[in-house]
């Protein structure tokens, strides 16, 4: 029977393309019109002078959508919502970070306006550092809340109680899902009744997750009305709906969402589910057109963009061959700067455990055992070249920005497409070349290969390693066993 084709909204359907390979389109940050002069310098200071594609078509989007002052949209119209969809290492944090310091540079009343929520605390303190680099000298406050202080002290961050009722000491607020819905239900006086950005990032796995619950009582909290506190009605909020006369006299702080993801969902039914208004996609995900300018036969399974300088190459092996394949990458082929990644943190405790025993690699575990600052000081080791091998597992590496890693090892295949996606996009970024090995179980082999090519990924490269080449690691690798079962008993 022929498949049924899902009908898609236009919006989906014709979204505006932006540019894959990064290093032919940077734009000069003079060209992006309508930047404040203040954040050119501020960019410029921070030795950036130019824009990844991403940045350049959607900061101008934002800035507009914000023309008018933040209480209304272009021509008095409410703004649309914005999805980014675009490779990890394309800039997607500076591309929100910019427009918002910039649309919220005049605001005279401290209320909390822009909200970002990001899935780990890594990610959102990556996030809050980018945005007091450029808020710093503009009098706006950023608070980060990510339960790494207190919820007392996360409180003081937030809200002040004067006598004349609470006051928000934060315009941006970076947070995680779980310790942001805390402060929606327990902290009295944290109100976003006046949010005008709400930044959801990485926003898949946002909705994937149990974190639906999270963004429904964001928006809740957004259209609560103020008269619970007696005070101000003039600013009320209601749902967008057609204007009338009555919705046109009190002017309403539009609420506007930027979704910002490697691989947004194609799927408009959970889209839905964010209940957006007149949104616009922004992707890099796309068919190229050929020289002669026609369009290339465009396979509708493309949804993942990868970085372009990316090579990708699966070594087929058995499960006892794989530590030794890691060994032989190592010290034979002498990679330095590997990110390797396991399916499990005992997995990759064990297999850090086991590296260590055998000696001549610097090697660390980067996992939920360790505590915030520990993995601090590991990313910086690793960035400087002290450590050569990071062995990590996938909820502490999504989204992280690595700097300089060389190469990314699936010492266990990923399951799911979205996982190879994030892992392998940790190399390769902003412009730079690198490459990813998927060590593969020969069981494993077609279920691997059948859900790249349904992905639209078929330029992964069969790298056999004879079993020859591993021989000379066998015995010192059995005395490193026999090692590290008498430390783990």
């Amino acid at each position: 029977s022929p498949q049924v084709q899902p009908f898609l909204p236009q919006w989906l359907a014709q979204p505006k393309r932006v540019q894959k390979c990064i290093k032919d389109n940077l734009c000069p940050i003079s060209d992006v019109p309508g930047i404040h002069p203040r954040l050119l310098k501020k960019l410029q200071m921070n030795g950036i002078d130019s824009f990844f594609p991403v940045q350049a078509e959607v900061i101008p989007a934002i800035l507009q959508s914000a023309s008018n002052g933040y209480l209304l949209g272009r021509g008095g119209y409410r703004p649309k919502d914005i999805c980014v969809s675009a490779p990890t290492g394309s800039g997607k944090t500076l591309a929100f970070v910019i427009p918002i310091v910039q649309v919220l540079l005049d605001r005279v009343v401290c209320h909390v306006r822009a909200l970002v929520v990001l899935p780990t605390k890594e990610l959102a303190q990556q996030v809050s550092k980018v945005f007091n680099v450029y808020t710093d000298g503009t009098g706006l406050k950023v608070a980060l809340i990510t339960g790494q202080k207190s919820f007392a002290k996360e409180q003081e961050l937030l809200v002040q109680k004067r006598v004349t009722g609470y006051c928000s000491l934060a315009d941006i607020v970076v947070a995680t899902p779980g310790r942001l819905t805390d402060h929606i239900n327990q902290t009295p006086g944290f109100s976003l009744t006046q949010l005008r950005f709400l930044i959801v990032d990485e926003a898949d796995r946002m909705i994937d997750d149990m974190h639906q619950d999270c963004l429904n009582q964001i928006v809740r909290a957004a259209f609560q009305g103020e008269n619970d506190s007696g005070s101000n009605m003039l600013f009320q909020r209601t749902k967008p709906g057609p204007i009338t006369a009555a919705s046109s006299c009190c002017p309403q702080i539009p609420l506007q969402k930027l979704l910002f993801s490697a691989t947004l969902t194609q799927d408009p039914e959970k889209l839905q589910r964010l209940d957006l208004f007149q949104p616009r996609l922004f992707t890099s995900v796309y068919s190229e057109q050929n020289r002669d300018g026609t369009e290339t036969e465009q396979d509708t399974n493309n949804k993942y963009t990868l970085p372009e300088e990316l090579s990708q190459c699966y070594v087929p092996c058995d499960l006892n061959s794989k530590p030794l394949l890691l060994l032989y990458f190592m010290l034979k082929m002498r990679f330095t700067r590997v990110l390797c990644f396991t399916n499990s943190r005992e997995a990759s405790h064990r297999l850090f455990l086991l590296v260590q025993a055998f000696g001549g690699v610097t090697v660390a575990e980067f996992s939920s055992r360790l505590t915030p600052r520990e993995r601090k000081r590991t990313l910086k080791e690793f960035e400087q070249g002290k450590i050569q091998l990071l062995i990590s597992t996938d909820a502490t590496a999504r989204g992280i920005d690595v700097k300089g890693v060389n190469y990314v090892i699936n010492y266990d295949t990923p399951q799911f497409i979205r996982t190879y996606i994030h892992r392998v996009g940790r190399t390769a970024r902003a412009g730079e070349a690198g490459v990813a090995y998927s060590l593969v179980l020969r069981i494993q082999e077609r279920r691997f290969l059948q859900m790249l090519r349904d992905a639209g990924i078929r330029d992964i490269k069969k790298h056999p390693v004879k079993g020859n080449a591993l021989k000379p690691l066998v015995q010192q690798y059995e005395g490193a066993l026999c090692k590290l079962e008498k430390t783990v008993k």
